[in-house]
């Protein structure tokens, strides 16, 4: 058998798209009995942005992968492999992946991958893209994390509708000599399986707050750390922190737990809210687009929720070309 020898993969760009419209806790306020106050105080969150009728998983994933596409300096035909994680898809078939790489005029025909694992998707897309370059069986990837969890929102429901937000973020993956990507650390907690869920008739985004909480504060550290020792890293070493952005709450004392007090932490939760698969790649692009993502750094990325699955990998960030 002709099996190439192992290689590595490198992040080359990064994109993201978020509806226009958006949504401050003071209109919330307005829908359920809650107020500016409350929502802060509880979860960090300020505003997040609301898909329109003309927003979809689809579009947004399309918009995002054309923006880091531009990022990278790449054509689509550039792209042999698509990866779009999301628990919004409204389709089984067609895929999303393949309505992205169509919509991006792929004539090429790379391979299309849809995969759910929730608020970890992006963290579980990143690793087998990154494993498919590791192997041969792809050069160029395009890894994808797009939700429109506002559509499966309980706009009645004050302790869930105020966390969901709406957006997409992406990276382009490519080869490179020496890996930049590690092997992926991941799992599941079985008895949390129906903590976060997402129901069908009707479809409702529903979950058990305190045990997310209690299982982020007392298990996620642990977890986050094998993460970098699985990178033969320490933590002295990692520039970066980027974790699911589900509430500010959890996000704070993981950090500190962590000992990253002094480096970058997204937080990209205070003004986006809850994304899920779309929460990592969104906040990490924006950070790049504004500038202020630290350079060829070592960044901890580390999602979990909604299975209740977790995944995480360390990556170097991207260096601009001067």
């Amino acid at each position: 058998m002709n099996i190439p020898a192992l290689r590595g993969s490198r992040i080359i760009g990064f994109g993201h798209h978020q509806p226009d419209r958006i949504l401050t806790n003071d209109e919330l306020s307005t829908m359920v009995d809650t107020n500016d106050e409350w929502i802060t105080t509880r979860t960090g969150i300020k505003t997040r942005h609301i898909a329109g009728p003309d927003d979809s998983v689809t579009s947004m994933a399309t918009e995002a992968a054309r923006n880091a596409l531009a990022d990278a300096g790449l054509a689509p035909t550039d792209v042999d492999l698509v990866v779009v994680a999301s628990t919004t898809h409204r389709d089984r078939s067609p895929y999303t992946a393949g309505r992205v790489a169509a919509a991006l005029g792929m004539s090429n025909g790379p391979a299309p991958i849809d995969i759910n694992t929730a608020c970890s998707g992006f963290e579980y897309a990143m690793a087998m893209a990154d494993q498919a370059i590791r192997t041969g069986s792809a050069d160029t990837a395009l890894v994808i994390g797009s939700e429109t969890l506002s559509r499966i929102a309980d706009w009645t429901d004050r302790s869930t509708c105020v966390l969901v937000g709406d957006g997409a973020g992406a990276a382009v993956l490519g080869v490179s000599d020496e890996p930049q990507i590690s092997s992926v650390s991941w799992g599941s907690v079985p008895h949390l399986q129906d903590a976060v869920r997402v129901t069908h008739d009707p479809e409702i985004f529903q979950q058990e707050g305190r045990s997310i909480y209690r299982w982020a504060i007392t298990e996620a550290e642990g977890h986050a750390r094998a993460v970098v020792e699985r990178a033969g890293l320490t933590l002295d070493d990692i520039g970066v922190f980027a974790f699911h952005q589900a509430n500010l709450r959890i996000i704070e004392p993981l950090v500190t737990a962590l000992g990253g007090e002094g480096k970058y932490v997204v937080r990209d939760v205070v003004e986006s809210g809850n994304t899920s698969a779309a929460s990592v790649p969104l906040g990490l692009s924006k950070a790049w687009h504004r500038g202020e993502l630290p350079e060829g750094v070592p960044a901890l990325l580390f999602g979990f929720g909604g299975g209740f699955a977790h995944a995480g990998q360390v990556v170097m960030t991207p260096t601009r070309q001067r």
